[in-house]
């Protein structure tokens, strides 16, 4: 059985085409993202927000 639905595979693709053009903002704050495990992270957050299949945060 699949992990993560296909929903948030999208939203985490969306997410990481925005940090590889250096769009991608920390929260509320105007910093950059340096790390792609921290835009990986961010975009399972989105999903999980949208109501995708993505297991909860450890």
């Amino acid at each position: 059985m699949a992990k993560y639905g296909k929903k948030a595979q999208e939203k985490v693709k969306e997410t990481m085409e925005e940090y590889k053009e250096g769009k991608l903002k920390s929260g509320g704050s105007d910093k950059k993202v340096k790390s792609r495990k921290q835009a990986v992270a961010i975009g399972l957050s989105k999903a999980r927000k949208e109501g995708a299949k993505v297991p909860p945060p450890k």
